[in-house]
């Protein structure tokens, strides 16, 4: 069992969480159980998910449940990109989202070949 809140990924994650839920404040009050629901729902679940996968036995659970946060990350990507386009963010929070999404999803990455590496050693 690992400690999700000392991974980077995961810290940098939850403040991408945090900073969504100011932002999606500020969107149409007739988004609130439709866009703003599937981006704050989305970018917990990446959190979430990498927290979940260090409560979970085995590097193989480990990293089915980094897959899951990775997928997670596409889906956000797209919904952010329908904010801006629809005009709930501007260009500005538009970048530092997805800049921000961009290196969870990398950290991610790294991270989930760093778990495969390990796992696929195990089994030598």
């Amino acid at each position: 069992m690992r400690d999700f809140r000392g991974l980077q990924v995961w810290q940098k994650s939850h403040n991408l969480v945090l900073d969504l839920y100011q932002s999606t404040k500020t969107f149409p009050h007739d988004e609130r159980y439709g866009l703003v629901s599937q981006v704050r729902r989305c970018a917990s679940s990446i959190a979430a998910n990498i927290a979940e996968g260090c409560g979970r036995k085995g590097n193989g659970e480990f990293h089915r449940f980094l897959q899951i946060a990775a997928g997670s990350g596409s889906e956000l990507d797209y919904h952010l990109l329908l904010a801006k386009d629809l005009g709930y963010l501007t260009e500005v929070e538009y970048r530092r989202m997805t800049r921000s999404l961009t290196d969870v999803r990398r950290m991610l990455s790294a991270l989930m070949q760093r778990v495969e590496r390990q796992r696929l050693e195990a089994k030598c």
